[in-house]
């Protein structure tokens, strides 16, 4: 019976962790550390650009972020994850910045315009605000919006996104033998 309650309360605290939310509550330091699954709602998009007319499905991959607060700034860095397709984005951190409400990645980079099958694409200057709000349930909701400057593409892509927290597995003890 006491091996049945103490693996009852570890899995309570272990879900109870794991259900706090990744920003700051008031006097604490905002925090988005260990493993989200990034949810890009593409399928959804809208905006200016040739590109958001585009179908395509969502998506989403993990990533492992830690944080760090130094001198008042705090940084999400992402430490771990599958490494952008877009060859402009590659070999890059991906910080995002908190500003007080949200976790904020601002970056420039190379938009490859899909224009048809057959077609080569167009590659345009870029510039994309990723912003993401953390929520009562531990997840992030925000958007993602993204200015091409110039060609096929000109114009804007916003897409919903979120992310949740990926829970790990907990190591419970042996439910049989003896003590």
């Amino acid at each position: 019976m006491r091996k049945t309650v103490l693996v009852l309360a570890m899995v309570m605290a272990w879900i109870v962790a794991g259900a706090l939310p990744a920003g700051a509550a008031p006097g604490d330091e905002p925090l988005w550390s260990g493993d989200y699954s990034l949810m890009r709602f593409a399928a959804s998009k809208t905006g200016t650009s040739a590109a958001a007319s585009q179908r395509e499905p969502d998506f989403s991959n993990v990533y492992t972020f830690a944080s760090d607060c130094t001198d008042g700034e705090c940084v999400a860095s992402v430490v771990a994850g599958p490494p952008p397709a877009n060859e402009s984005l590659q070999n890059r951190p991906i910080d995002y910045i908190w500003d007080g409400t949200s976790w904020v990645h601002t970056y420039d980079w190379v938009w490859d315009c899909f224009k048809g099958e057959g077609v080569p694409k167009d590659y345009n200057d870029a510039r994309s605000v990723a912003t993401y709000t953390p929520q009562p349930d531990g997840s992030l909701t925000g958007v993602w919006e993204t200015t091409i400057y110039g060609g096929y593409c000109d114009g804007t892509v916003v897409m919903n996104v979120a992310a949740y927290p990926v829970p790990a597995i907990p190591v419970l003890p042996p439910m049989f033998g003896s003590s």
